[in-house]
C-alpha cells in the first residue's frame, strides 16, 4: 500500500525548520505533499503563488515530496488527494495544545486520516515564520533560519515595505 502523507501549513516564508519536517516526512512515506495553504486570515505577506514557489525551490532535490497549494478546508484537500496521513510539526510544548485540538477536529471531518507529530532538529526548534519574518522587517540576519532564495525574496519583500 502506497501512503500519501500531507504536511499543510502557511509556510509564510518556508524556514530551514519546515523543510526538515518534509524530509523527515519524505523518508517516513512514499509521497508527501506540502500543501500550502492560502489562509488569507493569518494576512501572509507572500502570496500563495510565491510561497508554492520558494517551498518548491527549498525541497527540489526531495523526489517523493510534491507543493501543492490549496484554499479551503484541509479535510476536503486531504481526501482529494487521497492522503493516508496529516504530518503536523511540533517545536515546543506550547505548540501541542493547539496541534492537538487540530488533529482532533480532522479526525472528526475525516475519520479515515490520521494525524502524527514530527519534531524538527534541535537547532530548529526555536525557529518560526513569524519571527523570521519579525527579525527581517527589523534588518536583523536571517540567513541561518532560511534557504538563500527564500533570504533573498523576503530581504526584497522587506525592501519594498520600508519604501
Amino acid at each position: 500500500m502506497r501512503i500519501t502523507a500531507i504536511y499543510p501549513g502557511t509556510f509564510d516564508p518556508i524556514t530551514h525548520g519546515h523543510s526538515d519536517i518534509a524530509r523527515r516526512a519524505a523518508v517516513l512515506f512514499d509521497h508527501v505533499i506540502v500543501a500550502v495553504a492560502a489562509n488569507p486570515a493569518k494576512a501572509p505577506i507572500f502570496s500563495l503563488e510565491e510561497r508554492v514557489g520558494l517551498a518548491q525551490t527549498v525541497l527540489a532535490d526531495l523526489e517523493a515530496v510534491e507543493v501543492r497549494g490549496f484554499d479551503g478546508l484541509l479535510a476536503e484537500f486531504a481526501t482529494q488527494c487521497q492522503a493516508n496521513v496529516i504530518v503536523r510539526g511540533l517545536r515546543v510544548v506550547s505548540d501541542f495544545e493547539y496541534e492537538f485540538q487540530l488533529a482532533g477536529m480532522n479526525r472528526t471531518l475525516i475519520p479515515s486520516i490520521e494525524t502524527i507529530f514530527l519534531t524538527p532538529a534541535t537547532q530548529y526548534t526555536y525557529i518560526s515564520s513569524s519571527l523570521v519574518r519579525e527579525i527581517a522587517f527589523l534588518g536583523g540576519p536571517i540567513k541561518d533560519f532560511v534557504h538563500p532564495q527564500v533570504l533573498s525574496a523576503l530581504s526584497e519583500k522587506c525592501k519594498k515595505t520600508r519604501r
